[in-house]
């Protein structure tokens, strides 16, 4: 039997292209999505190429929720597997005071990635199979002071995944939630990471094919965030609110 193909959203991130050559090298055929998807042409011939498999190119525009629907009965299959790697950073000092930046940043990474999930999930749940991957954030377990708008969005994605595998788990579709962690990207390379603690976008990817072929859960890219981020949840209060971290 042949595997179905994998969607992937937001197609031109460093996450997104290192999961579709990991589901590549195990033959799946790839639907690679994003803004200007016909610029993805280099990489749909090198992987037709190199992998020799179907690769189409679709349209995709996370903040067009009206057009979602549209977007999924449009693909030439339902797929098998989803990865949400849709996302952006913004810059927290500057959205502080750009209200409209910061509305742009939640819906980058909460309101348009569950509007997306949502379809793919009815689509699923009527056929009683599948996997959906979205890409949250370790950033999202706990508010602070240097990236609350961002963490406060990949809160409400990681809350809403949590929700759609709670409803989901008895129909046949497995949910998964992937917390990165410092993740080497072009999203992150004005930042200055620790090395011990960055993981590079194919171990991200490694992970996500994993977790979708054990039918994990939650997923951390590097195992210590786990240790870090309950840590970081434990501080009490009146302790947290003096620190920056």
């Amino acid at each position: 039997m042949s595997n179905g193909p994998v969607l992937i959203l937001g197609a031109r991130s460093d996450i997104a292209q290192a999961t579709a050559h990991e589901y590549a090298e195990h033959g799946y055929p790839i639907q690679l999505a994003a803004r200007n998807s016909e610029t993805l042409q280099i990489i749909k011939h090198d992987f037709e190429t190199r992998y020799q498999i179907q690769v189409t190119l679709h349209d995709f525009d996370v903040l067009d929720v009206e057009r979602h629907a549209e977007f999924v009965d449009g693909l030439p299959e339902l797929p098998e597997i989803v990865v949400c790697a849709v996302g952006a950073l913004g810059n927290q000092e500057e959205d502080e005071k750009d209200i409209l930046g910061a509305a742009q940043i939640i819906r980058s990474n909460f309101e348009g990635p569950a509007s997306i999930l949502a379809v793919l999930a009815n689509r699923f749940e009527k056929r009683a199979s599948g996997s959906l991957v979205g890409i949250s954030s370790v950033a999202g377990e706990r508010g602070r002071a240097t990236n609350y708008i961002y963490g406060s969005a990949k809160a409400g994605f990681s809350a809403y995944l949590s929700g759609l595998r709670n409803r989901l788990s008895k129909k046949g579709v497995h949910v998964v939630t992937v917390l990165p962690g410092f993740v080497d990207t072009k999203m992150t390379e004005s930042l200055d990471l620790p090395e011990k603690l960055t993981a590079q976008p194919s171990e991200v990817a490694s992970a996500i094919v994993r977790a979708t072929k054990k039918r994990k859960n939650i997923v951390y890219s590097k195992p210590v965030w786990a240790f870090i981020m309950t840590v970081i949840r434990s501080i009490p209060e009146f302790l947290f609110k003096k620190m920056r971290i």
